[in-house]
């Protein structure tokens, strides 16, 4: 399957059924924590990971890694900034959202915060996930250190390539060489429980579409 039927494929998925099969297929879980949330509008998200690394510095370097990785990626990137939950200053505002929107990026996930909310809203409502918000610069305090490696984001690990998908549901990560086994899974999930849902509305009893189908 290719990258771009894959894409297509997760964008009829439900974020919660790829949740799911990432579990039963891997074994781990690939749903990063509660506190990213969508901050700019409740697009769906389906690209593949560019991942960046950050960490403290004193020094004020530009984060170079991260605008090269703008600048060079695929269209249709996400662009993952992981810190390991280090920083809560915003790793991401109204000018890296231009330059991802001119690259025509898909999204930005970000292991801190995010600022420049009014900016990116009105002028191009592009999909940003993130811990948190927050006005302060990464100057002084955070600098880039590497670009497509592995990151950590909570306790979930993101490679290069992976598949992230998104929306108000949070945010998942599917690893690249079991996507397709993730989503035929996750496609099989939304397809029972649209018959357990229907069981349950014909029969007036949630029981009765437990007993049958046996997932809640």
């Amino acid at each position: 399957m290719t990258l771009d039927e894959l894409i297509a494929g997760y964008r009829g998925a439900a974020t919660a059924s790829v949740a799911d099969a990432v579990d039963k297929v891997t074994g781990k879980t690939g749903f990063l924590p509660e506190a990213f949330k969508p901050r700019i509008n409740d697009r769906k998200i389906v690209g593949p990971a560019v991942t960046i690394l950050e960490g403290p510095t004193a020094e004020f370097l530009p984060p170079q890694h991260a605008i090269d990785a703008i600048d060079e990626a695929e269209a249709g990137s996400v662009i993952v900034i992981s810190t390991n939950g280090t920083t809560d200053v915003a790793l991401w505002g109204g000018l890296m959202t231009a330059g991802a929107v001119a690259n025509k990026h898909e999204a930005a996930v970000l292991d801190g915060g995010l600022r420049d909310i009014v900016e990116i809203r009105r002028d191009y409502d592009f999909p940003v996930y993130s811990r948190c918000v927050s006005p302060g610069t990464t100057l002084g305090r955070i600098r880039t250190l590497a670009s497509n490696v592995e990151v950590a984001i909570g306790d979930v690990i993101v490679k290069p390539g992976d598949i992230i998908v998104g929306d108000v549901d949070g945010v998942v990560r599917v690893p690249r060489e079991q996507a397709e086994e993730v989503l035929a899974m996750a496609l099989e999930i939304d397809a029972r429980e649209a018959e357990q849902a229907r069981l349950i509305i014909a029969s007036g009893s949630l029981r009765d579409g437990l007993a049958k189908y046996g997932r809640i």
